[in-house]
């Protein structure tokens, strides 16, 4: 179950890269890129990736999104995303089904409030969301019907409409689940091939999930308490991928990243287009 026993501070934002074969995931206190065997050190905090081509991520930080080349290392930035705003970092994010990226922002603290949500389509950066606290749960049906993404301060994924068209939201969102009065927290999300939600759940050692129907189907257990973001990969995407957190925990599996085999078959990340 342990896919790599690097021990992150805040693991998140796993991505399966579907040309290269490899995960990527963050750790986002520690500053980091990580794929098995090697990371990346930055001096910003970085949080969320898409890919553009085999050798090219879209990467977020606390400045905005760059291009990260991996052969060489470096970094050339697109736009910025509340750049001038030091108590904000990035924090989850996913490319959407028209080669648009979405990332979210938080307080480095949590401060209420001081994040929001955002859309890259073509060269523009629009805010989508505001008034956001832990920005989470960013994530796409497999028919581009919807986007979800939560507050993990107030529990409530949403679930978004788009224009069919360009990907836009159309209209406001609505309340999908509410997790408002659990004892843990609502974190990173993924939606598998056949429109089931699959939410890490901060707090109770699990990814769960949730069909079509908000019905729980299923929960996966992992050996560390603070599961943070769930990602689809392997060659036929029926592999589960979880990040965790070893923040302010000393168990032997916290912080570290696991892989299980599912019977779903997930949704191939979609490429970002400049």
């Amino acid at each position: 179950m342990i896919y790599d026993d690097t021990k992150c501070k805040l693991g998140e934002g796993p991505l399966w890269h579907p040309a290269r074969g490899e995960l990527f995931w963050f750790d986002i206190l520690k500053k980091r890129l990580h794929i098995k065997g090697r990371h990346w050190q930055f001096s910003r905090h970085v949080s969320a990736a898409g890919w553009l081509d085999d050798d090219r991520l879209l990467l977020a930080d606390s400045i905005g999104l760059h291009i990260f080349d991996l052969a060489t290392g470096t970094t050339d930035q697109i736009c910025e995303i509340e750049a001038d705003n030091s108590i904000t970092r990035s924090n989850d994010g996913r490319a959407d089904p028209w080669g648009g990226f979405w990332i979210g922002t938080m307080g480095i603290n949590a401060e209420p409030d001081a994040g929001a949500i955002y859309r890259y389509f073509r060269g523009e950066v629009r805010q989508l969301f505001a008034k956001i606290t832990i920005s989470n749960a960013i994530c796409f049906a497999p028919d581009a019907s919807c986007a979800y993404f939560c507050d993990t301060k107030t529990g409530k994924i949403m679930r978004q409409k788009l224009a069919q068209s360009d990907g836009w939201p159309q209209g406001d969102p609505e309340v999908w689940l509410d997790f408002g009065k659990t004892s843990w927290g609502a974190d990173g999300a993924v939606v598998d091939g056949a429109g089931n939600l699959w939410n890490a759940q901060w707090g109770a050692n699990r990814v769960a999930c949730y069909g079509p129907d908000r019905t729980m189907t299923q929960t996966v257990a992992f050996p560390a308490a603070q599961t943070s973001c769930p990602a689809f990969g392997g060659t036929d995407l029926k592999t589960l991928f979880c990040t965790s957190a070893a923040d302010g925990l000393i168990g032997e599996d916290d912080g570290k990243t696991f892989a299980t085999p599912v019977e779903t078959i997930g949704q191939a990340e979609h490429q970002v287009i400049l």
